[in-house]
C-alpha cells in the first residue's frame, strides 16, 4: 500500500531535517491513523511540491515527527483536463468532485446552468463553494495526488463560452452529438475543457451559444447517465486515451 498523504503549508524543516506536523493533519496522523516510528508517509502542499518522509516519533495526540527527504516537484501534466459542472441536486456535488479528483481531473469549474434545480445564492454559494474545496483536498489525500484540483469560483454561461473559446478541444457531453467522445481527436498539450449539463440537460440556447465560441457536442455512450457521474466517466475515458494513465 502506498504511504498516506498529509497536506502542509511549507517544507521547512528544524536540526537533522526533522520536521513536525501539527494540527488538524497531525491530530489526524497521530490519533486517526495511528502512525509510528518507521512508517512512510508523504507530505505535499497540493500544488505539486511533495517530500518522502519517515516517522521519527509522535508527541500526545497531534504532533508527528518525521524525517524529511528532500522536497520534489510533480509537473503538470497535459493535456490537462477542465470539467465545467453543472450544479447537482443535494450532495452530488461533493459526490462529482470527489470522483473526478480520484481520477485525475485537473479544474472543476461548477457551473449555474439555466435548468439546474440548486442554485448558489449569496451565502448559500459561498459554503456550497468551501465545501466542493474541500471534498476536491480530502479526495487528493484520499487518492495520493500531490497536485490537487482546483475548484474554480462557479461560473455563468457565458463565462464558461469564454473558457470553452480558449481551449484546445471544447466538448459538450449532448444527446444531439454525432460523434462519440471515443473517437475525438485529442490534442497532445494544452487543454482540454469538457461541459457537464445539470438533471435537465443543456438548453437549446446554452448549446447555441457554447457552438458558437467553439464547442463541439459529443455522445458519451448508450446509457443516460446522472450530471454527478457523467465527468467521471468522460474523464476517465480521456485519461485513458491521452496517455495519462499510461
Amino acid at each position: 500500500m502506498t504511504a498516506p498523504v498529509f497536506v502542509v503549508e511549507h517544507f521547512r524543516t528544524g536540526d537533522g531535517g526533522r520536521y513536525v506536523l501539527d494540527g488538524p493533519e497531525g491530530r489526524h496522523a497521530v490519533s486517526v491513523k495511528r502512525l509510528r516510528a518507521g512508517e512512510e508517509v508523504v507530505l505535499t502542499d497540493g500544488a505539486g511540491r511533495w517530500a518522502d518522509c519517515v516517522v521519527l516519533d509522535t508527541e500526545g495526540k497531534d504532533r508527528l515527527i518525521v524525517r524529511l527527504d528532500p522536497v520534489a516537484e510533480q509537473p503538470e501534466e497535459e493535456p490537462r483536463i477542465t470539467v465545467v459542472q453543472a450544479l447537482p441536486k443535494g450532495d452530488r456535488g461533493e459526490l462529482a468532485v470527489e470522483t473526478m479528483t480520484e481520477t485525475g481531473v485537473d479544474t472543476v469549474v461548477p457551473w449555474a446552468a439555466s435548468r439546474c434545480i440548486t442554485q448558489w445564492k449569496g451565502e448559500r454559494g459561498v459554503k456550497a463553494l468551501a465545501k466542493w474545496r474541500a471534498t476536491a483536498r480530502e479526495a487528493g489525500k484520499q487518492s495520493r495526488r500531490v497536485r490537487f484540483p482546483e475548484v474554480a469560483d462557479a461560473m455563468t454561461s457565458r463565462q464558461v463560452a469564454a473558457l470553452l473559446a480558449k481551449a484546445d478541444l471544447a466538448a459538450v457531453l449532448h444527446e444531439s452529438g454525432d460523434e462519440p467522445l471515443a473517437t475525438a481527436e485529442l490534442p497532445v498539450r494544452g487543454e482540454i475543457v469538457l461541459v457537464i449539463g445539470p438533471e435537465g440537460g443543456v438548453s437549446p440556447e446554452e448549446l447555441a451559444l457554447f457552438t458558437e465560441a467553439g464547442a463541439r457536442a459529443y455522445r458519451l455512450g448508450r446509457s443516460v447517465l446522472r450530471t454527478s457521474t457523467a465527468g467521471t466517466a468522460a474523464a476517465a475515458l480521456l485519461l485513458g486515451r491521452t496517455g495519462r494513465w499510461s
